[in-house]
């Protein structure tokens, strides 16, 4: 049975979607003012794993991903470069993207951008507005939030006694200085803006995911995730305003990420422990690693991120990689160990149960981790078939569907069973003492570029690097 803590109810949830086996799911993407930091590739990657997941389960995910390419930070960040907001926010959504295939993260299927989104945006304040929801001042339109009764539900928070009418411009701020909120914000001096019913302006960063989420996935849907600083004002702010607009329950399950610090410390410019993607792979970190590290922690946990902590998971996903490498190139004798059979269905239960516990991805890891020691030690005593190895890799390959650190797939299978057919000749020759074979057919292997090193416990080969 799939549960998620639920950040609205405040409970472990049973998963049950409004209209299975689809599943539609939002997640807050990036605001592309500058380079994403390993932070929120800690909320990508625990987003990615929930997608794979759902797949896995046999759910039909409709997946949907904003990025904000217009508010505070864009605007001043693009006028300090001399830049149009349109390029400015352009090579920083590149980035994102060519960030995201680094680190196996799958493109959702809507990548949807604010700017291009302003007439639903305008839409819904018009639809708050006559609700009676909003008011103008000085050019802007602020939302009312006494004038809904469940604000502060997600965040657990009683907004009762705020002050009527105390506003708050930023697109940023703390649950102590809650005001009413700006929907839409009042064109100034070199700002973008356009051209509405309530005069000219631009959108407040909030209702940029109201309206594009509810366009792409209806008024009403099952998955909204993001990183816990969302929870206030945004996420609150975003429950506000669409079920203002729409008079339906806006979302079913909440999912909120914890924090990334760095050596014990919140990750900071002025500390020197703020690291993007990039500065990462620069110093020579492979993205499996990195994206083992972030995925090895419970997301409702903080992970501290260390270079020890990198070089375990360089580590770990070797140790993976060289258990699939060793089991596809031994050679085996042929037969049945009916055991492994039951083992490899034991993992995958496991591997499930961890996932389906609030996806779980520290308890995945330890079965992933003893089923490889099990299966390590049956080789070594001589109690792993042909079959079974098959088997066994299958199942590996079942559960990289969610963790995806293995190579790609090899396209060359049918090269490799050549290969394998080949090692199998010299093996059997050896054991039959047809030494002079045996080398005849080491120095043809040789020539395919295969390395071979006979061990106790049989032939392995690779192919040279």
């Amino acid at each position: 049975m799939l549960k998620f803590q639920n950040t609205l109810t405040g409970r472990l949830d049973e998963f049950q979607p409004l209209a299975p086996p689809r599943v539609s799911m939002y997640c807050c993407g990036p605001t592309v003012h500058d380079f994403a930091h390993i932070g929120n590739y800690r909320t990508f990657v625990f987003e990615d794993i929930l997608n794979r997941y759902l797949r896995y389960r046999g759910y039909d995910v409709h997946y949907v991903m904003n990025i904000t390419d217009i508010d505070d930070k864009t605007i001043q960040k693009s006028q300090a470069a001399g830049m149009s907001l349109a390029d400015y926010t352009e090579k920083y959504t590149q980035a994102f993207l060519e960030d995201l295939a680094t680190l196996r993260i799958r493109k959702p299927e809507v990548v949807c951008k604010a700017t291009e989104h302003i007439p639903e945006m305008v839409a819904l304040v018009e639809s708050l507005a006559a609700r009676g929801y909003t008011y103008e001042s000085d050019g802007s339109v602020y939302y009312k939030i006494a004038s809904f009764p469940d604000y502060g539900k997600l965040s657990k928070k009683d907004f009762a006694g705020i002050q009527s009418g105390a506003r708050v411009d930023a697109d940023e701020y703390e649950k102590e200085n809650a005001r009413d909120f700006v929907l839409w914000k009042g064109r100034k001096e070199g700002e973008p803006g356009w051209d509405t019913s309530f005069g000219p302006g631009r959108p407040g960063w909030h209702l940029e995911c109201s309206a594009m989420s509810m366009k792409y996935l209806g008024e009403s849907f099952d998955l909204h995730c993001g990183g816990t600083d969302l929870v206030f004002p945004h996420h609150e702010n975003e429950i506000a305003q669409s079920e203002g607009a729409t008079g339906r329950p806006f979302v079913k399950y909440w999912l909120h990420s914890e924090y990334l610090i760095v050596n014990g410390e919140k990750m900071s410019k002025s500390k020197g422990n703020f690291y993007t993607l990039r500065d990462l792979t620069a110093r020579g970190f492979q993205p499996p690693a990195i994206r083992y590290l972030l995925l090895s922690v419970h997301y409702r946990k903080q992970l501290n991120f260390t270079e020890e902590g990198l070089r375990y998971a360089q580590a770990s996903v070797e140790r993976i990689r060289e258990f699939a490498d060793t089991l596809q190139r031994k050679v085996l004798p042929d037969g049945e160990e009916p055991e492994v059979a039951d083992r490899c269905t034991g993992f995958l239960r496991g591997f499930e149960a961890g996932l389906d516990d609030d996806l779980n991805t520290a308890a995945a890891l330890a079965a992933l981790f003893d089923f490889i020691r099990d299966i390590n030690r049956r080789l070594a005593e001589g109690k792993l078939r042909a079959r079974e190895r098959d088997r066994v890799l299958a199942a590996l390959r079942q559960a990289d569907q969610v963790l995806d650190v293995l190579p790609e797939a090899d396209a060359g299978t049918g090269a490799d069973e050549a290969v394998l057919e080949l090692v199998r000749q010299r093996e059997a020759a050896r054991k039959e003492k047809r030494w002079k074979d045996a080398d005849v057919l080491r120095d043809r292997l040789k020539e395919m570029g295969i390395v071979i090193k006979d061990t106790p416990e049989g032939t392995v080969w690779r192919r040279e690097s």
